[in-house]
């Protein structure tokens, strides 16, 4: 069996998590068309409270890849493919505004990328790389409600999770043929069970 480098406990060989904490009993698979692309920052990779995870197997078109910084080749090789439209999940804002958009739906099929970050880390990412911010954007006009904040504090009232906002973003783009809400509740069983785990802590007090 695997063993994690951190800590060098038993890990999961397909969720690649510490084995009490396995999340393949909550994977949903979700069939999808659109290809997602997740950014992931390294500190992320290392988060137990990160969504990511579930959402890689229960999506079959999902590709991970993790770093902080690329160079402009890897970067462009991974953001594009043939007969593919890319769109960047990311709001515009005044630290990054979006490129001029256009009012058509999208041609062809999406290449969906979205960024695996704290709010912080993700506009450094956004900024360092040109390429990046160069896409063309989605973003979510109103996102439903998060079951995230059980688990991890929020800078913004808008933000929800990782899995949350690509669930979202895939309804908007395919349409009623999307059925996120299996992975949804998913997603709250993982929430309850990460609370579970800190409850104990938390009441145990300071120590």
């Amino acid at each position: 069996m695997p063993v994690s480098p951190v800590s060098s406990r038993p890990v999961c060989p397909r969720c690649l998590r510490p084995s009490p904490t396995c999340i393949c009993a909550l994977v949903r698979p979700t069939p999808h068309r659109t290809e997602v692309l997740v950014l992931q920052h390294p500190q992320e990779q290392r988060q137990a409270k990160n969504s990511v995870a579930l959402l890689r197997l229960s999506l079959a078109r999902c590709e991970v890849v993790v770093g902080e910084r690329f160079d402009d080749a890897a970067l462009r090789a991974l953001l594009h493919r043939p007969g593919l439209e890319t769109r960047l999940l990311y709001p515009d804002v005044p630290a990054a505004p979006a490129p001029p958009a256009s009012a058509a739906a999208p041609a062809a099929p999406v290449r969906l990328v979205v960024i695996d970050a704290t709010w912080r880390k993700s506009l450094r990412l956004l900024l360092e790389h040109p390429l990046l911010a160069a896409l063309p954007r989605l973003a979510l006009d109103a996102p439903a409600p998060t079951r995230y904040r059980a688990i991890r504090a929020a800078r913004r009232a808008d933000q929800v999770s990782t899995l949350e906002a690509t669930v979202q973003a895939l309804a908007a783009l395919e349409g009623p043929s999307f059925d996120g809400a299996p992975l949804l509740d998913a997603f709250g069983g993982f929430v309850a069970a990460v609370a579970a785990r800190q409850r104990p802590r938390t009441e145990a007090g300071p120590g």
